[in-house]
């Protein structure tokens, strides 16, 4: 399996170096770059790589698989592998060298930061401070070339280049590090560490769920993504974390993980449960989880939806191992808080029904029921019904009768509440809160309710159901719209306010099907795995083309692609 760099960044599972090919933008020209993509780093493009060939760039193709970077031009190629986090290995064969050339942005913030230095033996260590790392370059075999302009800070760019000597291929080790640089202490052969690492990502597919509904290509293409998103502890990540992308998406935010977890949870509940807790561990002392993490920063202005509960209920029934006694123990008091934390915070008009202070809190960013805020809108609702009710369940295996008793309680009363306050007897609506206004649009989020399933009033689920088949406002032969094509307000590439979303799908598909409609759920399903077998594992969808937008290659696209492959089109 091959992909376009153009989309997909060739990395590995646990790394934080990516290369991508950039396009001409402001402050940079087009080319192949190899990125950091630390939290803080100003900017993430480190280097840009020029095939070189007696000394001068020629044209070359990249070829990409999840084990090997290739180059090829006229005169030879070069190959690029990853063989753990922190190193790039580079191998030369025919008569082309490789260049790299420090990035430099325009205008630079940096300018008199930079630099290199020579150490000996062929070593030369560079103080990338804008990327908030450091590269130790290493020659195992050929020639290395440098400029390295000490004396002129800031005026040119610090370039190395690696060339064959005497007819012999040449051979470059790169080490990313932050203050001292360590070697390790054997360096295997070029194809041996190749061999490793296609060992490690077909260990990785074999515990992917199984998905022969799909092309093969796609399905390893949603297993790539994911494995070369992960990235190793540090800073504030205190577990192995599955970023969003190693595009531009470089955080985990607050229920994109869940997705993540519940893809993984079938042969890998290990590594599920990580992903599932990860937020938990930078919950504050109120209850609340932050809006996204990455390694180095923490963002608390927003949060996400309550998503947890349902999420957790979904991975207990697809494998015992989450449930077991002390994975229970450990999560029940953090989403205890974390349920409390809407009623106690978010219900500033002390009517029950917790509100959303900005879209961003919602995960739906710029949705059409976010023109006036604070909102109270059913799917929050929705989802807190259904965390309660796993709180019951979870305080009853835990052997705290009265505590199961009284969330079982709460959650029965915020069904009715909801029922009586967002039901119009045709539709739910979303509210103003304080005066209750009523907000009425064509987004897909006030159908969201349907995640309750059975727990709606016959009446209300058919209603849900009409205005999602075929016929009704927001399914296309795509799937389902997040905004109505036929309001006003669609927008083709507006986020929220049109594209096709990928967790959306799968909460909807799954009240669909928990309703007892289960063809239209497989449909739904159906439509969304052929869009992103075409189209890729993109952020979200045009609804009208499939066509990919935003970031291209996004993990909670590829997660929910194979969830929905597994379980909607295997029948599993």
């Amino acid at each position: 399996m091959n992909f376009d760099l153009r989309e997909v960044p060739f990395s590995r599972y646990g790394s934080y170096i990516a290369f991508n090919r950039l396009p001409d933008r402001e402050g940079g020209e087009a080319g192949l770059y190899l990125r950091t993509v630390h939290g803080d780093a100003t900017p993430s493009e480190s280097f840009r790589i020029e095939v070189i060939y007696e000394g001068r760039p020629v044209d070359f193709v990249e070829k990409a698989s999840p084990s090997c970077l290739i180059l090829e031009a006229d005169h030879g190629s070069v190959a690029i592998i990853l063989p753990d986090d922190n190193t790039v290995r580079v191998q030369g064969s025919g008569a082309v060298g490789i260049r790299f050339v420090k990035f430099k942005p325009v205008p630079d913030p940096n300018v008199h930061a930079d630099y290199a230095i020579h150490l000996g033996g062929d070593r030369l260590q560079v103080n990338a401070f804008g990327n908030r790392c450091q590269f130790g370059f290493r020659l195992l075999q050929g020639t290395m070339l440098t400029n390295v302009p000490f004396g002129k800070l800031g005026v040119e760019p610090i370039v190395i280049e690696a060339v064959p000597q005497d007819g012999e291929c040449f051979e470059l080790s790169i080490r990313k590090f932050e203050t001292s640089w360590i070697e390790p202490d054997e360096v295997y052969p070029f194809n041996e560490s190749r061999l490793q690492i296609e060992n490690e990502f077909a260990a990785w597919l074999d515990r992917m769920p199984d998905t022969p509904g799909v092309p093969s290509d796609a399905a390893v293409l949603a297993g790539y993504i994911n494995w070369s998103s992960m990235v190793a502890p540090t800073g504030h990540i205190k577990r192995p974390a599955m970023f969003m992308a190693k595009n531009f998406m470089t955080n985990v935010w607050s229920w994109d993980h869940c997705f993540n977890a519940m893809a993984l949870v079938y042969h890998d509940p290990a590594l599920a449960w990580e992903q599932f807790i990860f937020p938990f561990d930078h919950q504050d002392a109120f209850g609340m989880l932050p809006d996204s993490v990455n390694d180095k920063l923490i963002i608390r202005n927003f949060t996400k939806p309550p998503v947890h509960g349902w999420a957790l209920k979904r991975m207990m029934e697809r494998n015992v191992a989450i449930g077991t006694p002390d994975k229970l123990a450990e999560i029940y008091g953090p989403l205890c808080r974390w349920t409390e934390w809407w009623f106690q915070f978010r219900d500033d008009d002390g009517d029950g029904i917790p509100q959303y202070n900005h879209g961003n809190d919602s995960g739906w960013d710029n949705s059409t029921i976010f023109e006036d805020v604070p909102v109270e809108s059913p799917d929050l609702s929705a989802y807190l019904v259904i965390q309660m009710e796993v709180l019951s369940d979870i305080a009853a295996k835990l052997g705290k009768i009265d505590q199961s008793r009284a969330w079982r309680e709460r959650a029965e009363r915020l069904l009715e509440a909801m029922l009586d306050h967002f039901w119009t007897g045709e539709s739910f609506v979303a509210r103003r809160n304080g005066d209750h206004k009523e907000i009425r649009t064509d987004s897909l989020i006030l159908t969201v309710p349907i995640i309750l399933g059975r727990r709606l009033p016959e009446s209300v689920r058919q209603s849900l159901i009409a205005q999602l088949q075929e016929g009704g406002k927001l399914l296309t032969p795509y799937g389902l719209a997040s905004e109505s094509p036929g309001s006003s307000k669609y927008e083709p590439d507006g986020y929220w306010r049109g594209p096709i979303w990928a967790p959306s799908t799968l909460i909807v598909a799954d009240g669909i099907r928990e309703s007892g409609e289960t063809e239209l759920a497989s449909e739904i399903g159906r439509r969304f795995c052929a869009m992103a077998s075409k189209f890729g594992m993109a952020e979200n969808f045009d609804a009208l083309t499939g066509r990919g937008l935003r970031d291209r290659a996004y993990t909670w696209t590829s997660s929910v692609f194979l969830i929905l492959a597994h379980e909607y089109l295997s029948g599993m």
